[in-house]
């Protein structure tokens, strides 16, 4: 996090766009019960709007930003929802203006001291701004569920950016200097086939770099590797993920 930008994700923008798994219904419900008035949310780090076109059901309006503009290209319409290419640190919004921003899986690439100056100055006295992270997946069944571990953590292990450290640690070594409020547990959990699992590893950036880097692609081996053990390829398991939450608000005067 030192303020340059690296787009770790152009090169699997589409994929990310297809393959990324949704946040639950619940957490949007209770992001917008904190909020009165609920006319303008702000989703920083939008990436391809995942979780701005659920902002889109409780609040009149949502800008959505990311400093990736291959990422915004990839994002679903909705009249609700305003689009901008522009980085974390400079949003464009008016001031005092959001009732609510939001950042999904992307606070660990922020320069922090120059986001949390920006979101006191676009949140509205008392707004509330969340952040959360997914960690790693499990995967219903034992054989498969350690082969996903081990496809992970050795095989594109090494190709992690460094930030990645704070997802796995659930955010607990990041700043947060706002007053925070209790949030309650969220389940965060889907139901794939192999085709859905596989289409999401294809869209993490540690398998782009190992792919940039070796000239071969690590899930084509793994694909193989999971057929033996999954069964039927339109079999349904389980894929949960632990999710993290910060929750603060932004001071009164």
């Amino acid at each position: 996090m030192n303020g340059r930008f690296s787009d770790h994700f152009a090169a699997v923008a589409a994929q990310y766009a297809d393959s990324r798994p949704r946040y639950p219904d619940s957490l949007f419900d209770w992001l917008a019960a904190q909020c009165a008035p609920r006319d303008l949310a702000w989703d920083c780090g939008a990436g391809s709007g995942q979780a701005s076109i659920a902002l889109a059901r409780h609040f009149t309006r949502v800008i959505a930003t990311d400093a990736s503009a291959a990422q915004i290209a990839q994002a679903q319409p909705d009249p609700r929802v305003e689009y901008r290419v522009a980085p974390a640190e400079c949003s464009t919004i008016d001031d005092a203006s959001a009732d609510l921003v939001i950042v999904a899986q992307a606070l660990h690439w922020f320069d922090l001291d120059r986001f949390y100056a920006e979101v006191r100055r676009v949140l509205r006295p008392g707004g509330l701004i969340a952040a959360w992270s997914y960690g790693v997946l499990a995967v219903e069944g034992a054989a498969v569920n350690t082969m996903v571990q081990r496809f992970y953590h050795d095989e594109v292990g090494p190709y992690w950016p460094p930030e990645r450290r704070h997802v796995e640690n659930a955010y607990r070594e990041l700043r947060f200097p706002f007053e925070r409020i209790a949030a309650p547990d969220f389940a965060m959990s889907l139901h794939w086939n192999l085709a859905q699992l596989l289409g999401y590893f294809c869209s993490w950036s540690a398998t782009a770099r190992y792919i940039e880097r070796r000239g071969d692609d690590p899930v084509a081996r793994l694909a193989s590797q999971l057929a033996a053990y999954w069964g039927d390829a339109g079999q349904l398991r389980e894929i949960r993920w632990p999710l993290a939450l910060l929750a603060g608000r932004c001071a009164t005067p």
